[in-house]
């Protein structure tokens, strides 16, 4: 993800359009719009502030949601034995080769991984914390980065070397209690998406071929891409007993007895912020939900150096919407028009334009950023109008990218059908017989993967076969090529 030198960034805002580029629009969104920049190092990433205020506010969000669910934020080395890999096999055959391993120069000790995720770390402690049923649900999270080196192309927010996350680590005494935390803790991914990030997802459970490694079931909220593309928006794994044992957990039950606990992980990652980025915005730049936004309003006086009185009025409108958190822009030397193009880049909400001849109808302009609608409010109506416009907005982008989603997919009965949805750039829905061979030759010869059985509707009607294999098919599973 390394900046190429040879192309300069265009500082005059979007220059191709989202429709025939999608990703050199998408780069210059992100870049121009200030949420992030490239890194010197390859497939790494500055976040910028504009892009850091939209994960706080993920992070605030989400993290007083699991505080309700009694679960405490920690921290963890980033630095992981190599030793703790090996303890769960099938953990570390997935990760082994995103791994980034340090040698210890003039030491003979083992290998040191930098964190690709923690199970494997945070049980090992579990396993000094836990010894009896009173010590039991034990729910713990980290804010954090972790790094797993790709190798396939690196793509801002998308899919870097590095990225920032939360990662939850939980046990219990009892697999009923683990497994409705799991889905529990979906949900609340599903909020964060679609509440805040005015973001649809599908919500399913992972096949066999997909699920994270060591886990015995993996859940997952999905979204789908302008671009004919899915991206894995979050994860919820219920782990089983697998890393319990593997770790030596125990815990005295009431009985008196030693017992294994039940164990569940969970994360998402500012893959949510280009995902959000990627549904919104258009060939002006930055589209944000007023929910997200940092600053929902932008006030652009207008001829203030000749009527200081639009200045001042425009001063008391910032402070009626200072829990907008409202910006006023009294910039020299640029005219409004460039005003107005900049604040569109960077994706505010709302922009309120007032100038002398506002002032003579004791009114001002009121700009929405996602339709470009423009409405004259009364002076007195302002804070109203406002409030109203921002919570229609956050509204209708949802249901806008609900309703693309559901035109992006498609029903398929049979691989005609299958291979013609991918060539139109759909996600395919389909009777599938989960058959671990069979998804692998489905990817071989179309690089598309299974995207998640939906919880809603996993079971196929009876009698229904494989849309490939013709085999007896059991689950109703979405399929796409992805990020």
């Amino acid at each position: 993800m390394a900046k190429d030198s040879t192309k300069p960034i265009d500082e005059k805002g979007i220059t191709v359009q989202k429709e025939e580029d999608f990703p050199e629009w998408y780069t210059q969104v992100v870049v121009k719009s200030q949420l992030a920049d490239y890194a010197p190092i390859k497939g790494c990433m500055v976040l910028r502030p504009n892009g850091y205020a939209i994960w706080e506010k993920i992070m605030h969000t989400f993290d007083a949601a699991t505080k309700k669910q009694g679960v405490r934020n920690a921290y963890f080395p980033m630095f992981i034995p190599e030793s703790f890999f090996h303890k769960e096999a099938e953990h570390a055959q997935g990760f082994e080769p995103e791994v980034a391993w340090i040698e210890r120069k003039g030491d003979s000790g083992e290998r040191y991984a930098i964190r690709p995720t923690s199970e494997t770390i945070i049980t090992d402690f579990f396993r000094q914390w836990v010894r009896s049923w009173r010590d039991l649900p034990l729910k713990i999270n980290q804010w954090c980065s972790v790094c797993r080196w790709e190798t396939q192309d690196c793509k801002l927010f998308i899919r870097s070397r590095e990225f920032l996350w939360q990662e939850g680590h939980c046990l219990y005494a009892t697999e009923e209690e683990c497994h409705k935390d799991t889905l529990i803790f979906l949900e609340e991914y599903r909020k964060v998406m679609e509440e805040l990030l005015a973001f649809p997802v599908i919500l399913g459970r992972k096949t066999e071929k997909e699920k994270f490694a060591g886990a015995l079931t993996t859940y997952t909220i999905e979204g789908f891409m302008p671009d004919g593309k899915a991206l894995q928006m979050g994860t919820s794994h219920d782990l089983g007993q697998g890393f319990a044992k593997a770790f030596g957990v125990q815990y005295l039950g009431t009985d008196s007895e030693s017992h294994t606990p039940w164990q569940n992980s969970w994360g998402i990652s500012w893959r949510s912020i280009g995902a959000m980025v990627m549904t919104h915005s258009d060939n002006k730049g930055l589209v944000l939900p007023p929910k997200i936004a940092q600053n929902q309003v932008v006030i652009v006086p207008i001829s203030y150096e000749q009527k200081p009185e639009v200045l001042v009025k425009a001063k008391e409108l910032q402070c009626q919407l200072y829990d907008q958190g409202s910006l006023l822009d009294d910039r020299e030397g640029y005219t409004p028009g460039w005003k107005y193009n900049d604040w569109e880049l960077k994706g505010i909400p709302i922009r309120i334009e007032i100038g002398p001849k506002d002032l003579e109808k004791s009114q001002v302009v009121l700009v929405r950023r996602d339709t470009g609608e423009k409405k004259a409010i009364p002076l007195h109506e302002v804070k109203q109008a406002v409030q109203e416009t921002l919570e229609t907005m956050q509204k209708e982008l949802y249901q806008k990218a609900k309703e693309s989603l559901q035109k992006q997919t498609l029903s398929v009965k049979n691989w005609a059908e299958f291979e013609n949805a991918l060539k139109e750039k759909k996600m395919a829905f389909t009777t599938f017989c989960g058959d671990l061979h069979c998804e692998e030759e489905i990817k071989e010869k179309t690089s598309a993967t299974s995207r998640c059985m939906p919880l809603n509707n996993e079971n196929a009607p009876y009698g229904s076969m494989c849309f490939h294999c013709g085999k007896q098919a059991p689950w109703n599973t979405y399929f796409a090529k992805n990020y």
